[in-house]
């Protein structure tokens, strides 16, 4: 009895055929060919090519998302929270530029193809800074009346360490140390500072 073909197993060789041949010679074509079957089946499961192809990027990006929120440890101040979640933010987006180029740019190349997909991807990644912040609100570590602006500025603010179109700039020497700073300057806006009363309280 043939095997049933599933949306799952044709992400996955799209995935793969996408890798072999990238984002401008990749075919509908290809990736059946991969999976041993007709064209027509890919197309019963993914109407179009651009379907398959957001799907695809929809999947990468979802991984991304799960390595991201196993980052926060429940146990962990929100500062040290932050910093960690930042810093490995930027240490993937820095590792798949240097050592899997030709990755890195189809990725940026699907991501680009749909307007809803970097809102989808960004969403995710800014509520799981906003998880962060509002944790720190709880235990008085940060402050802020509008958790979801300061995630976003929190983001904005932080853009030169995951942004592509920083890419060319990870390799700098120095890099680290500006990271560094940015962070340190973000989390010391952020945290609680308490204001002595006026009748003196040292």
């Amino acid at each position: 009895m043939a095997e049933v073909l599933t949306a799952e197993a044709i992400l996955v060789a799209t995935e793969e055929v996408l890798r072999r041949y990238g984002p401008a010679k990749a075919t509908v074509v290809d990736v059946a060919k991969a999976l041993g079957v007709s064209h027509g089946s890919v197309y019963r499961h993914f109407a179009t090519k651009a379907a398959l192809r957001e799907a695809v990027t929809r999947r990468w990006l979802d991984a991304i998302h799960v390595e991201m929120a196993s980052v926060i440890n429940p146990e962990g101040s929100a500062a040290e929270n932050l910093k960690a979640w930042l810093q490995h933010l930027f240490d993937k987006k820095r590792l798949s530029h240097t050592d899997e180029p030709e990755l890195f740019a189809t990725f940026r190349v699907l991501v680009s193809e749909s307007c809803a997909i970097p809102e989808y991807h960004v969403g995710h990644l800014v509520g799981q800074v906003a998880r962060i912040i509002r944790a720190g609100v709880d235990t008085q570590e940060f402050v802020t009346d509008d958790v979801e602006k300061t995630a976003q500025a929190v983001w904005d603010a932080t853009d030169r360490f995951h942004h592509p179109a920083h890419a060319n700039e990870w390799g700098d020497p120095h890099i680290q140390d500006a990271f560094d700073a940015v962070v340190s300057l973000v989390i010391a806006g952020l945290r609680y500072n308490r204001v002595p009363s006026a009748a003196g309280d040292a």
